[in-house]
């Protein structure tokens, strides 16, 4: 296989190392392992650039973001960027959440479920890639409460953190807006961003 990427290599034999459980029989990654590297190959064969960003694997056209694969605790994906640009006339992509205003999925919990609709996948893979060759952008709706500046930063520079909060419901991601926003000082609300981020990825509300 062409264009493999050593430390993706390193991240389905050891895992993300991003939790204590990285490197040990229990990591996600480990969970869905075959699956991982089937969507690898076929990610692959439609001729991405293989990077490892975020501590997941990535995949670039004329270094520009497309998709990343990704192992959570129930299920695998390829989660592409612009997801919501694409026509999904098969209706197979999910929205991570109900206010996910880019992001779209294929979810896996099996290998079968990935050879029966690999074709479907490749050719989503392909309009993704001709979707940002257009330069088409995502038409963002304001929020009700709108996002503070400290946490919006985060959100751009870790797209892990974008999916997980868009897959919360409205309610805990408001609690989040709203706490993160009451704070007058930067330094204040950037500390409760950093705070909080471990309980976002793992998909809980703040006074969960």
């Amino acid at each position: 296989m062409n264009g493999l990427n050593p430390k993706v290599d390193q991240y389905l034999m050891e895992g993300c190392m991003r939790c204590p459980k990285g490197g040990t029989p229990d990591c996600k990654v480990h969970t869905w392992h075959k699956e991982l590297n089937q969507l690898r190959a076929i990610v692959l064969s439609c001729g991405l650039t293989e990077d490892y960003k975020w501590s997941m694997p990535c995949y670039t056209s004329q270094k520009k973001n497309i998709l990343m694969v990704i192992a959570f605790k129930h299920h695998c994906c390829i989660s592409f960027f612009k997801g919501s640009l694409l026509s999904n006339s098969h209706q197979l992509l999910i929205s991570p959440g109900e206010n996910s205003q880019a992001i779209r999925q294929f979810r896996f919990t099996n290998i079968a479920q990935i050879l029966k609709i690999e074709d479907i996948i490749r050719a989503t893979i392909f309009e993704a890639i001709e979707v940002e060759k257009a330069g088409l952008k995502i038409n963002y709706q304001p929020l009700e409460i709108s996002i503070p500046e400290e946490f919006q930063l985060k959100l751009n520079e870790f797209p892990p953190l974008k999916i997980a909060f868009e897959a919360l419901t409205p309610g805990r991601q408001k609690a989040y807006l709203w706490y993160f926003s009451k704070a007058k000082q930067s330094k204040t609300r950037k500390a409760r961003v950093e705070k909080y981020i471990p309980k976002i990825l793992k998909g809980k509300g703040i006074n969960d």
